[in-house]
């Protein structure tokens, strides 16, 4: 009997506005392990960036831990991102959320000129080495342009994002709930989930359809 695909979760806290967002990561997890895959979950053991209070959206004098604030999604079971081996999973996904945006990378600060966190990059480019597929949803494919620079990818239909995209290298296609843009060449998979005004079923549809399309390419 042949043993399930593993995917990789990376997660970069917990809570859309300073971590990542729980609908994706949540449907994230469902989606692989509904299609027969199974999964692990890391977290970069590091400060975030800031605490947001998500009733007012204010920021809060306080600090977290990118790891343990993930491991409120992950039930505790969670690996430090250092500790990733590419060697070891089928294929790697980014779940969206200001955190990719701010604790993964600065490119919420920086725009295309941005620095992506180097245990990320380090996954991102190992897994393509390797030719296995990546997957990202929402905001994360800048972190993907970041690091491989010339990949086709989705976020939505952002004007502002998607010219940042293009500064870095990448080539944006502008998509609609649910769709999918493949990057044949990187075995990059993405989608734009919270990117556009979608609610929940469309989210774990989109979200299901990249985990499909990731197992294609396995």
């Amino acid at each position: 009997m042949n043993n399930p695909v593993k995917f990789a979760v990376v997660l970069s806290g917990c809570g859309v506005f300073d971590g990542a967002e729980i609908h994706e990561a949540t449907l994230t997890l469902y989606a692989i392990l509904k299609n027969n895959a199974v999964y692990d979950i890391f977290a970069p053991d590091i400060s975030q960036h800031h605490v947001v209070n998500h009733l007012t959206g204010q920021e809060m004098k306080e600090t977290r831990n990118v790891m343990i604030e993930s491991a409120r999604i992950a039930r505790g079971k969670i690996s430090p991102l250092s500790e990733f081996s590419a060697e070891e999973y089928d294929a790697l996904i980014f779940p969206g959320g200001f955190g990719v945006a701010k604790n993964l990378s600065d490119f919420a600060f920086k725009g295309n000129n941005c620095t992506v966190n180097e245990e990320a990059a380090n996954a991102i480019s190992a897994m393509v080495k390797l030719n296995k597929p990546v997957g990202a949803l929402c905001i994360s494919p800048v972190i993907l342009a970041k690091v491989l620079g010339d990949i086709e990818v989705t976020i939505g239909s952002d004007e502002g994002t998607a010219q940042a995209l293009e500064e870095m290298g990448a080539k944006h296609e502008n998509t609609t709930h649910e769709e999918i843009v493949v990057d044949n060449r990187y075995k990059i998979v993405t989608t734009p989930c919270y990117m556009l005004d979608a609610n929940i079923v469309q989210i774990a549809n989109g979200t299901e359809n990249v985990i499909k399309e990731m197992l294609k390419l396995i």
